[in-house]
């Protein structure tokens, strides 16, 4: 018999407390340092639960840099549509700042390629930035793919991870001084692309010579 919608509920906010828990383990200690007996232990569990849900200790951790970001794209997400231009930009890197500022050993676990440089978690790592530059892209009204803009966001998105990382280390600067740096370079690196791929549909407020975003359907970078 299949399970009941409360069961199926109980379950997945099970698996989340360990999820939560194994971002919250990963971002105060070294993959070697968290055992999967300890895992158990802080969560109440027995081992066998935790192979029951997960397998085993790497595919706990790489559940928990999936966990880590698809909560980082939410947060993003979690911007009102009706939010447009610097104000949105501003918004969405706050988001980021956020889940850094609360998750800065995790961050940079992923960003790293996380134990020994797995294959997996550059993936996830991959998907994630793949996931941003759609958001990015679509927000600047393109359509569909185009080889000047995929290649400037990438460059703007590898730049802010570098960036957020130092600060996240030295805070040199305020968050307010960061974002308005970054909400800067986004404009900037939009600005150059159209220069070099002038006939694309973008829209960037504030600038009048460029073009309004047309309606049509919203840019996937799977197209």
């Amino acid at each position: 018999m299949a399970d009941s919608p409360r069961t199926r509920l109980q379950t997945d906010e099970r698996r989340a407390q360990l999820l939560d828990l194994g971002l919250r383990l990963f971002s105060s200690r070294a993959y070697d340092e968290v055992s999967i007996d300890a895992i158990a232990e802080e969560a109440g569990v027995s081992k066998g639960l935790l192979y029951h849900y997960f397998g085993g200790k790497r595919a706990y951790y790489l559940a928990t840099i999936e966990y880590a970001a698809g909560r980082l794209l939410a947060s993003m997400d979690a911007v009102p549509d009706t939010l447009v231009g610097p104000p949105r930009a501003t918004a969405m890197l706050t988001a980021y700042l956020e889940f850094v500022e609360d998750h800065g050993a995790a961050y940079g676990t992923l960003l790293s390629g996380g134990v020994g440089s797995d294959p997996e978690v550059t993936g996830v790592l991959e998907t994630s930035r793949r996931q941003v530059a759609a958001r990015i892209m679509r927000d600047a009204g393109l359509q569909a793919p185009r080889p000047v803009f995929e290649l400037a966001v990438r460059h703007y998105i590898g730049g802010v991870e570098a960036v957020v990382l130092d600060w996240h280390a030295r805070r040199q600067l305020s968050r307010e001084q960061l974002l308005a740096f970054l909400v800067g370079q986004i404009r900037a690196t939009l600005e150059v692309a159209v220069t070099l791929d002038p006939d694309a549909s973008v829209h960037l407020e504030g600038t009048p010579s460029l073009v309004t975003r047309p309606a049509a359907e919203p840019y996937s970078p799977d197209r």
